[in-house]
């Protein structure tokens, strides 16, 4: 048996051909029904997210099988989301055994992510496989894959700090106010334009526990447009600078030709808060606030290159992090391809036990046929005795024949040892 990953991802398609091929949760009950219909596939799991449509299956062993299941899948697609298979094929990547393994490893762990470390994935990975267990869509290898690659994922966000540092300009906006506020919450964000970055800036703030929003824009009904959005308030754009006595929190994004506050307006606002600190970022191009406002006591100024420093330091260590965790996965994708490999030899080891075992009982019930005054101690201890015998005769040959089980000739050692104990083929 072998374990597949046919799929694209942001990597190799467009986003336009992406949202085409998307097959919506509602939807993946059925594709698994319908995915049943490909004889070479025995187990089989869909994940479409908005940044890649993968299926992932253990396929025979069969001559021609991975190919047979591929042509499947892409013909599958094609007419589903009816959609040519030129318009995406060239687009699909074909993974199979511990490239397969190592991919998923890498999708949970969210090392093969838009942006590394984000956790959005696991959550997605975990719904993908809880929709493929109800189906009945998996099997024995599947289900162990899965256990293992949500285990890896958990191991890489609690060993690895790769999730740790804000690697976006608004999560980066954010650390900064934990650094100035420590707990943001309750406080009070103030949003001056509507540009979209100090949207995303207000939705993350928000998340984090901000209290109130309040929107000043030159289009005074976009504010209150924008103030319903987020359950703020909004405010008179003359009114701003006033305003700002509340924030604690200011977002400017104005798209202004011209600086709309001066360091002389900041100092006059921090002398009316009575130098409680203000945290300010300026993410407007051209810049909405004079810089030297950044050397008052108490205002604390950062603009886009500040926030893209921040970030830039964060992805050099969350790539550290990255290497981390890239080698934890490939110790845990070898023990995976250990185990699995060695699935092809348990039949024969159980046989080859249950052939020396078949021996020791007829050799038992002979000598307790002639010796008729054993007491029921005396027969149990020699039953012990001899099962102990073919434990230890056992063990090398199991032993050896599991160590060889994952390299490209163990189906000689297989063979040799079916012989060497006269196990006939099932």
């Amino acid at each position: 048996m072998e374990i597949i990953v046919l799929g694209l991802s942001h990597k190799t398609a467009p986003i336009e051909l992406r949202e085409q091929l998307h097959i919506s949760e509602s939807n993946l009950p059925d594709v698994l029904d319908e995915l049943a219909g490909c004889e070479p596939i025995l187990e089989r799991m869909v994940l479409s997210t908005c940044n890649r449509v993968e299926t992932y299956a253990v396929v025979d062993d069969g001559e021609g099988a991975v190919e047979g299941a591929r042509r499947f899948l892409v013909e599958f697609l094609a007419e589903r989301q009816k959609l040519p298979a030129e318009a995406f094929e060239s687009c699909l990547y074909l993974l199979t055994a511990d490239r397969a393994v190592r991919h998923l490893f890498r999708v949970a762990s969210s090392l093969d992510a838009m942006v590394v470390g984000e956790s959005q994935i696991l959550g997605q990975v975990k719904a993908a496989y809880a929709v493929a267990l109800e189906r009945g869509a998996t099997g024995q290898i599947l289900n162990a894959l899965m256990d293992r690659a949500l285990r890896v994922a958990k191991r890489v966000r609690t060993e690895t700090g790769i999730a740790t540092s804000a690697v976006s300009i608004s999560t980066a906006a954010i650390e900064l106010a934990r650094k100035v506020f420590g707990d943001l919450t309750g406080r009070t964000v103030m949003l001056i334009g509507a540009g979209k970055m100090s949207e995303l800036s207000a939705k993350h703030l928000l998340a984090d526990g901000v209290g109130t929003v309040l929107v000043a824009n030159r289009n005074f009904d976009r504010a209150v447009e924008m103030a319903k959005r987020w359950g703020g308030r909004a405010v008179r754009y003359d009114f701003a600078k006033l305003e700002m006595l509340q924030a604690d929190i200011v977002i400017s994004s104005t798209g202004a030709p011209h600086q709309i506050l001066s360091k002389d307006d900041f100092q006059e606002i921090i002398a009316q808060r009575h130098h409680r600190p203000i945290f300010v970022i300026d993410i407007a191009v051209p810049r909405d606030i004079d810089p030297a406002a950044g050397e008052i006591e108490h205002v604390h100024l950062y603009d886009l290159d500040d926030l893209k420093g921040v970030v830039d330091a964060n992805l050099r260590e969350r790539q550290r992090e990255a290497e981390l965790a890239e080698a934890l996965i490939d110790r845990e994708a070898k023990q995976f391809a250990e185990w699995l490999a060695g699935l092809h030899v348990v039949p024969t080891i159980v046989a080859m036990r249950k052939k020396v075992e078949s021996i020791r009982e007829e050799e038992l019930d002979k000598i307790f046929a002639k010796l008729q005054d054993l007491t029921p101690e005396e027969r149990h201890a020699i039953s012990m005795m001899t099962g102990s015998i073919v434990n230890k005769i056992l063990h090398d040959p199991t032993v050896e024949l599991k160590r060889q089980s994952v390299q490209k000739e163990s189906h000689l050692y297989i063979d040799v040892l079916r012989r060497l104990f006269g196990i006939k083929e099932e």
